[in-house]
């Protein structure tokens, strides 16, 4: 999977957030967390940090998550004003999740790697989910091209510059998973 976020500053009148540093972390097939789920909190995956370009466009390259018990398919994300300040996590002006879309979900659970996760997709909604559920996941969910052999997943992501930041809570809630992160608090950015 690519992960492509377009960050806009809307106090800015939607201007692309050129430099902005984005911090993304998510699941694996199996719905762990590394630093987090049970085996491998002493491992460091699935993480990284980007910097806006002039698009304001940032690009990850990383795998589907699976769907763990309890939560829609997801990808972290945090965006800080510039990279000088990712490693402070109380500098995050903007801390949110891409909601993956359920077709692509179906494709890829059906491979051999996702064990579980169609079942526990069977057993959720976008509007059951305690993230996404205020609104079905509309301003957040993700775009998907491509199929089983590689999806582009994108997000246009509004960031209103004009407020504190407020040091990256997430929204409230069950926990990931299998010893997940967040749902509740994310994790520290590298070297925060």
């Amino acid at each position: 999977m690519t992960l492509s976020l377009t960050v806009l500053d809307i106090a800015g009148g939607g201007a692309p957030m050129t430099g902005a540093a984005v911090y993304v972390w998510q699941c694996d097939s199996l719905g762990r967390y590394s630093m987090y789920s049970d085996g491998v909190e002493g491992e460091n995956w699935l993480r990284g940090v980007q910097v806006a370009d002039d698009s304001g466009v940032v690009t990850f390259d990383s795998l589907f998550p699976g769907c763990y018990a309890g939560r829609w398919p997801h990808v972290h994300f945090e965006v800080y004003p510039d990279e000088a300040r990712i490693t402070d996590s109380t500098n995050a002006i903007a801390t949110s999740q891409v909601a993956l879309p359920q077709n692509a979900c179906e494709s890829v659970y059906a491979l051999e790697d996702y064990t579980g996760s169609t079942e526990n997709l069977s057993s959720l909604s976008l509007t059951s989910d305690n993230v996404f559920g205020d609104d079905g996941g509309i301003h957040q969910l993700g775009t998907a091209t491509g199929d089983t052999s590689g999806y582009t997943v994108s997000l246009t992501v509004p960031v209103d510059t004009s407020t504190e930041p407020t040091g990256g809570g997430a929204p409230g809630g069950a926990g990931g998973g299998t010893g997940g992160p967040g749902d509740g608090q994310p994790p520290a950015p590298p070297g925060g």
